[in-house]
């Protein structure tokens, strides 16, 4: 018998997520496998807005924070729950970067840097839906030349699909007819326990990265690569987050939490790069991707000021997100890697979650 206290699962309103938002028109999408898994999904911002599935007692877990309407996506103080995040992933220092001696000014939306895109960047629009079924939705966003000052006319398509096995693929393709940096990536909130059933801390997290980088107190990486061994970011042993944050909370700094993005050992695609489960749940998420680089998030910066669809709040710390991605602010940073993307060519991103329910 399940003893563990768990939110039942919410009664969504597809009809809530039914609007028109600057002549285009919302809805939400369900994608679902024969395991009894399913995948919410809305194309304000390509949101994930729920993910079900048993857990070890076969008690049906919604692990994915959630909003109950198109309103409370628009309105959130948190818009970033379950978004595709574009046109640049992360920060991007003082709000400018350059391409072929050209100097670009972006939105300052985050102290003194532009972060995930801008004031809208790609999680605040609506996205064409040009094919739907039952396991899979392909979503197709224009971002018009200057749009958030990002230079060219960038075609993005974004695919989800959902597998026998338990997996949500997510797959990324963008075309430019200009220079333009690009660094697409999703940013879905967890809880492998269920969401509205607490905190994180005792969520067990492994890593595969012998390096991070570290960051100034704005929270934007320095250019520097650092090693994990001896410091609260060497997770290639796995660990619970809360044991981490309260025994080195002073040298995470920054909302003594976790907001770095780690440096991924060589991989290939079929290779996890992380691992977490939930206590309570049993269910573990595996992370698969072709990014060098996964920004971990502890929920530093959660308020407790949303309303989740599930009636609960989104409190400190309930729950993080693993965000696969190329490095933030390269155009500013000489040692980190380009995120060039020329006319002619195609950018191609693929992440991989994948949900094992472990009794173990």
């Amino acid at each position: 018998m399940n003893e563990r206290l768990l939110p039942t699962r919410p009664l969504i309103n597809p009809h809530l997520f039914k609007k028109v938002v600057e002549g285009k028109e919302t809805a939400l999408f369900k994608l679902k496998n024969t395991n009894g898994m399913e995948v919410l999904i809305t194309n304000y911002g390509g949101c994930v807005v729920g993910l079900f599935l048993p857990d070890k007692n076969g008690v049906l877990t919604d692990v994915v924070i959630g909003l109950g309407s198109i309103d409370s996506y628009r309105h959130s103080t948190q818009p970033r729950f379950g978004a595709i995040i574009g046109g640049y992933g992360n920060r991007m220092a003082n709000g400018a970067f350059n391409i072929k001696d050209e100097e670009y000014t972006l939105c300052k939306n985050n102290g003194p840097n532009a972060l995930h895109g801008g004031k809208k960047g790609f999680r605040d629009v609506v996205w064409d839906v040009i094919y739907v079924d039952n396991s899979r939705i392909e979503l197709y966003y224009f971002s018009e030349h200057m749009e958030e000052g990002f230079p060219g006319n960038l075609k993005v398509k974004l695919v989800y699909s959902l597998t026998e096995d338990n997996s949500l693929k997510i797959n990324y393709a963008a075309t430019t007819d200009k220079p333009i940096v690009v660094n697409l990536t999703h940013s879905t909130f967890f809880n492998l326990n269920g969401e509205g059933s607490g905190t994180i801390f005792n969520h067990q997290v492994q890593i595969k990265a012998d390096n991070y980088l570290p960051v100034d107190s704005t929270l934007t990486p320095t250019g520097n690569i650092e090693d994990v061994t001896g410091t609260p970011f060497d997770f290639r042993k796995a660990a619970t987050i809360g044991s981490r944050i309260n025994d080195h909370s002073g040298q995470l700094k920054n909302g003594k939490g976790f907001d770095h993005n780690f440096v991924l050992n060589k991989h290939a695609m079929h290779t996890p790069v992380a691992r977490v489960k939930g206590d309570k749940s049993g269910i573990v998420m595996e992370v698969f991707t072709d990014q060098p680089g996964l920004q971990f998030y502890s929920g530093n910066f959660m308020r407790g000021k949303n309303i989740l669809k599930g009636g609960g709040k989104d409190g400190y710390r309930t729950a993080f997100s693993m965000e696969t991605q190329h490095f933030p602010d390269p155009p500013n940073k000489p040692l980190l890697t380009s995120t060039l993307l020329s006319r002619g060519k195609e950018y191609k991103a693929q992440t991989i979650y994948r949900f094992i329910a472990d009794s173990v």
